[in-house]
């Protein structure tokens, strides 16, 4: 499995030039853009949890801001030292939104 950095940098790749008709395109039970909201929450739930607070919702802006508040988690994640653990389960998730998508 890629490291963290690489899996977001992977996913940012593919989804940062996407238009409106894309991320409202359907992907699994909900659309692309609901799919990388989810995961930006997740990836704030895991940074609560390495910094030991409680989680917080992520506000659901505009899907053409999903790729910043992607990069924006993801830093703060790292920011946070999670354990090597955490980290492996964030990577699985990045991994696993980016497989979905490609």
């Amino acid at each position: 499995m890629p490291d963290f950095a690489t899996s977001v940098d992977r996913l940012l790749n593919l989804v940062h030039h996407w238009v409106e008709t894309r991320w409202s395109a359907p992907s699994g039970t909900g659309t692309r853009a609901e799919m990388v909201h989810t995961l930006v929450q997740q990836l704030a739930d895991l940074g609560a949890e390495a910094e030991q607070r409680p989680s917080r919702p992520v506000p659901r802006l505009h899907h053409m801001v999903l790729p910043d508040q992607l990069r924006v988690m993801a830093d703060d994640l790292v920011a946070a030292s999670p354990s090597a653990d955490l980290l492996s389960r964030a990577t699985a998730e990045v991994e696993r939104v980016r497989e979905a998508l490609s």
